[in-house]
């Protein structure tokens, strides 16, 4: 029998070492709630639970693009929506004007206020922005060219690659020089029609503007459709991205996550091992008193 190293309390010493680091480590997962909570917990589990955080980050971006450009496309809408009222009033007020019953101070009268309807539509042109970005001419000081975009076209990023973009195309020009004939009829109306020097003269130059109101609600119309699609597009981009959110974060949760239950169990596990191995040690620390016998 030898004293000098007791190697049975060494051996309960080690195991009593390892096992109060595998209680800490359980605890700190219990009171985080990660399994993961180090790079030495699970190397490879880490660096692919990080790069899911960083793809669902990415994800919940986009969404948010998402509901912004829905809202810039409403506002373009919702403006022009109001233009092609503008639009159906003065076709009516040249129907009007165009007929033998309206007399040449009636005529004079609706060009001033299809004067003034055109100047409207400009006005909205003018005024519809977002984000301090005119959306249906080039800036809001001019009335002429594209959208103020800063490229031929808007483009949302509505995904986590390079390539995840939805287009808005460019070329809406909503003002009396972007759509067909409305200059010309701009001048007319506000001179009074008086393309004809009797009432019938300036009824036949009213009535010559009816086609170009017509082609000007065309070109609205296509637009708006253009936007509306757009519209639609991006919302179903966004349900689909709520979707890949949902699927993302739980994959990261199954690698990342602590399952309660299971380490519950190790948890006490360990705590009866640690009891069990302190009392081991203390038998290994009193087998050696056993020596004394031999020395009587």
């Amino acid at each position: 029998m030898r004293i000098n190293t007791n190697v049975s309390s060494l051996i309960a010493q080690e195991s009593n070492t390892n096992t109060s680091s595998n209680i800490s480590s359980s605890l700190e997962k219990l009171s985080t709630g990660l399994r993961i909570n180090k790079a030495a917990d699970d190397a490879s589990g880490l660096a692919i639970a990080d790069k899911l955080r960083t793809q669902a980050t990415g994800l919940n971006q986009s969404i948010s693009n998402g509901n912004s450009a829905v809202s810039l496309t409403q506002i373009a809408d919702n403006a022009m929506a109001e233009q092609s009222n503008i639009l159906d009033v003065i076709k009516q007020k040249l129907l009007q004007a165009s007929t033998a019953t309206t007399s040449v101070e009636g005529i004079a009268s609706i060009g001033k206020d299809v004067s003034k309807l055109l100047d409207q539509v400009n006005n909205i042109a003018l005024q519809t922005t977002y984000n301090g970005m005119t959306l249906l001419q080039k800036s809001s000081g001019t009335t002429a060219g594209d959208r103020d975009m800063g490229t031929s076209a808007l483009k949302f990023q509505m995904g986590t690659g390079a390539t995840d973009l939805i287009t808005l195309g460019a070329g809406i020009k909503s003002n009396t020089a972007g759509l067909d004939g409305m200059s010309a009829l701009q001048v007319s109306a506000a001179a009074g029609f008086v393309d004809g020097v009797s009432a019938g003269g300036m009824q036949s130059a009213a009535r010559a503007h009816l086609a170009s109101v017509d082609s000007a609600l065309n070109t609205l119309n296509s637009w708006r459709a253009d936007i509306g699609s757009t519209q639609n597009q991006l919302e179903s981009g966004i349900r689909n991205l709520m979707t890949q959110v949902t699927n993302t974060k739980a994959a990261e949760s199954v690698i990342r996550d602590v399952d309660y239950a299971a380490e519950s169990a190790n948890f006490n596990k360990q705590n009866i091992i640690s009891q069990a191995g302190t009392y081991a040690l203390s038998q290994a620390n009193s087998a050696s008193q056993n020596v004394m016998t031999l020395l009587r």
